[in-house]
């Protein structure tokens, strides 16, 4: 998986004064996580299922 050509989407909660930011780019399978402000720092990558999960513990 190429993330350099992934679509980064940022987290409607970042704001614009540089603080903390989350980006999320989807592939077939699986979701990838990183810093906005360090962009060629590393990559959390998990499975979709997972990040569904994850997402729908978040809005309990």
């Amino acid at each position: 998986m190429a993330l350099t050509s992934m679509m980064w989407r940022k987290s409607s909660y970042s704001g614009s004064s540089g603080g903390q930011c989350v980006e999320t780019a989807k592939a077939p399978g699986c979701v990838a996580v990183r810093d906005s402000k360090s962009p060629d720092g590393p990559v959390l990558v998990v499975g979709a299922g997972e990040w569904h999960a994850f997402l729908a513990e978040l809005t309990r």
